[in-house]
């Protein structure tokens, strides 16, 4: 292994984290530092005692005995009730037997199954040899737990090697907690492991998303003296990476590169996973720079990772882009590449490019499978072909795929896109007769869909159905629901379904502020449309061009002069201009309410005005 300068050790230490006590506890191996010297001792006499053991001389008709016991023990289900009988004159408690057994039997479990019975019949305590084989063989076997039991009941401590071993079965078991309690026994008893078996417990809690066990861990690896590699360092990168710390690995990996060590590919992906993620995609250029230029070369995956970022944060032209490029430079994209790219296409309308990759993806001998197949159905949904969308659900079916909740989902969405809400009303009475769920995305997609139809009741019966079956609402149940009464000039009841929505921690989104203000100014009620307007500046919101424009109007309507210039201070605040029949009312209105300042306010409005005008027409 590469050792790893100084530099990332005090780079590390740094960065301290706390940790408490595992609770999973290694009950056998307990000791206190008071209790050193007498395990040592007890080691030594174990290691005594196995060589004092005497060779018994086992004879020909013994060894065949203990071959049809094994025999027995591999293939008659419940030997335990014959056994006895079908051998009256052996003695299976002798250690003999037992270490013999050991030998002979091909099963590790099997074999300490018949210890147990031995215990049960016998309160049979075999020898330290025969222990230390039996325990080194489960642990072969990678059965851990089976391992750990043993040595619970035996209360037999296996040799320091003998748990190293145990303690890298534990890591890539995953049982991280066991792991970091018996590193803290090893230290006790004055061994050290390897520097290979403290990067498989790094690495076994980075996936298990234990990143405080990380930092319990790395800190006793420095202090018992073990010297870094390049792999504990790529531990350590992804650490930071899974807690959101995505420069400090960053850095880290700057100081280890310029010390002329560089991780592996995974360390790699899971930078540019983070980088993506914060959507700093400069950073994952220089990332993939630096694999190519220190010739690690980036895989099909460290490309995946890249192209669903782009996918994700908005860019999935950019993503095409390199999807094709990489196959014209001899990558072979999966059909998750493909799943990915063809969905992301299909929610921007590009569903030409769509249908391409997906008859490509045939062609290369990659079945679609139902997720493909779902982002394909989505695409023709948005795009109006719904009859296409039907008979591409129905091909999915007959391949064998089963309907799901997000399948129906899909389907009930396009259907009430396109206002046939008499069909999607169909396929959500039709779930629960083939026993499938409907979940919250079921009923907030009909919710919406009935009221941008116009019909707002359905929506409410949904809504109080959606509550009869235990689904806890959210913002986009009742947002079309409060929106469509506030257009409809049902603002009483728009307002209980705000309280309602409210009661369960709900905040409405700036569109219902919007339309509450643009309903009390159709109702005359300017005063209460200030209250929404100045809410919606305390709490950082965003009004509509529009309702600034409406509102202004209405308070001019209503020589609310004041309030007027206050939401006109508010709007180009936020950059937005005044159209020019509402600059005229304005003017009008001050020319009436003092003509000796008009001058002044019209020269900053229309300066003001002018600007904003001129910012947005920049980005047109």
């Amino acid at each position: 292994m590469s050792r790893a300068p100084s530099s990332i050790i005090a780079f590390v230490r740094q960065n301290p984290c706390t940790l408490q006590n595992p609770n999973t506890q290694i009950r056998n191996l307990n000791v206190d530092s008071k209790d050193t010297n007498f395990i040592r001792k007890e080691f030594r006499e174990n290691q005594n005692q196995s060589r004092e053991l005497v060779n018994d001389t086992i004879d020909q008709q013994s060894l065949d005995i203990v071959k049809q016991v094994c025999k027995i023990t591999r293939t008659i289900p419940w030997w335990e009730e014959t056994l006895l009988s079908s051998f009256p004159s052996v003695n299976f408690s002798d250690p003999w037997f037992f270490r013999e057994l050991l030998k002979q039997q091909g099963n590790v479990l099997l074999s300490l199954r018949f210890f147990h019975w031995l215990r049960s019949k016998y309160e049979f305590s075999p020898d330290v040899d025969s222990c230390n084989v039996l325990f080194d063989k489960l642990v072969e076997a990678k059965a851990c737990k089976a391992a750990g039991n043993f040595l619970e009941q035996t209360r037999f401590r296996p040799k320091p090697s003998s748990l190293e071993c145990y303690l890298r079965c534990l890591s890539e078991a995953g049982l991280v907690e066991e792991a970091v309690y018996l590193f803290s026994f090893l230290n006790k008893i004055g061994y050290r492991p390897s520097i290979k078996t403290w990067n498989m417990a790094l690495l076994a809690c980075v996936k298990v998303g234990r990143n405080d066990l990380v930092w319990k861990l790395y800190p006793n690896m420095i202090d018992s003296g073990v010297v870094v590699d390049i792999d504990t360092v790529g531990c350590l990168i992804q650490t930071f990476c899974n807690e959101e710390k995505a420069m400090e690995g960053y850095q880290l990996l700057q100081q280890v590169l310029e010390e002329g060590l560089v991780p592996n590919t995974v360390v790699f992906q899971k930078l540019i996973r983070a980088f993506c993620k914060r959507g700093e995609f400069f950073r994952v250029s220089e990332l993939l720079h630096t694999m190519i230029a220190r010739n690690c070369h980036p895989d099909i995956y460290t490309y995946q990772e890249l192209i669903l970022g782009l996918c994700k944060k908005g860019n999935p032209l950019e993503g095409y882009r390199i999807f094709n490029d990489l196959k014209d430079r001899g990558y072979a994209p999966d059909r998750v590449m493909y799943t990915t790219m063809i969905y992301a296409l299909c929610k921007i309308g590009e569903i030409g490019n769509a249908r391409k990759l997906w008859f490509e993806m045939i062609n290369k001998g990659i079945p679609p499978n139902e997720y493909t197949y779902n982002a394909l159905i989505y695409g023709l949904c948005q795009l109006h072909d719904l009859e296409e969308a039907k008979k591409l659900h129905q091909e999915m079916l007959e391949r064998g795929f089963g309907e799901t909740t997000w399948s129906y989902n899909i389907l009930i969405g396009g259907f009430c896109l396109h206002r046939r809400m008499n069909e999607a009303y169909g396929l959500f009475q039709e779930m629960p007769q083939k026993g499938i769920i409907r979940d919250l995305i079921t009923f907030n997609t009909l919710i919406k869909g009935f009221c941008k139809n116009g019909e707002v009741a359905k929506g409410q019966n949904l809504l109080k159905e959606l509550l009869a079956q235990g689904l806890q609402p959210d913002r986009f149940t009742y947002t079309p629901i409060i929106e469509k009464l506030c257009q409809v000039g049902r603002l009483q009841d728009a307002k209980k379904f705000l309280t309602a929505m409210q009661s369960w921690g709900i905040k409405p989104q700036a569109s219902t502020h919007n339309c509450f203000i643009a309903a009390l100014c159709k109702e005359g009620d300017v005063a209460e449309g200030m209250k929404w307007l100045v809410r919606m500046q305390e709490e950082r919101l965003r009004p509509y061009h529009k309702t600034f424009e409406g509102l202004i109007h209405s308070l001019l309507q209503s020589d609310r002069l004041d309030d007027s210039l206050f939401a006109l201070s508010f709007m180009f605040r936020l950059g937005y201009a005044l159209q020019t029949s509402l600059c005229h009312s304005l003017v009008t209105r001050l020319c009436k309410a003092d003509p000796s300042f008009v001058e002044s306010w019209l020269a900053e409005i229309l300066e003001i005005n002018q600007a904003n005008a001129f910012s947005s027409s920049s980005f047109v």
